[in-house]
């Protein structure tokens, strides 16, 4: 099939309605043809964001310590809510407690 290209070719712009030379006529994003003052290009947020993927790996991983650690646990009887009367309660004497990993030693004094 054959179509008009000479340099006397005329279109007619999708947004505007006017005629204009079919050279001049610019194809949109949207994909209608349209003069010089109606063209707009695409806008940039319509563009779908590049995904780069999920970084999993760790970069030189080292192995877990496995040595001792002592945490404090906290007073024994030491609660928010304790009390004797209108006073708080007493209070006892620190827990501490031992442990690793793969199994737990508790130590009460």
């Amino acid at each position: 099939m054959a179509y008009a290209s000479g340099k006397f070719a005329l279109g007619v712009c999708d947004y505007c309605g006017q005629s204009f030379k079919l050279g001049d006529l610019q194809k949109n994003w949207k994909g209608f043809k349209v003069c010089p003052q109606d063209y707009e290009p695409k806008e940039p947020q319509l563009e779908p964001l590049k995904y780069k993927g999920d970084a999993i790996a760790l970069f030189e991983p080292r192995p877990d310590r496995s040595e001792p650690m002592d945490v404090y646990v906290g007073i024994v009887g030491d609660m928010a809510f304790s009390s004797v009367g209108m006073q708080p309660a007493p209070v006892g004497k620190p827990i501490s407690a031992l442990g690793q990993v793969g199994k737990v030693t508790v130590t009460t004094s």
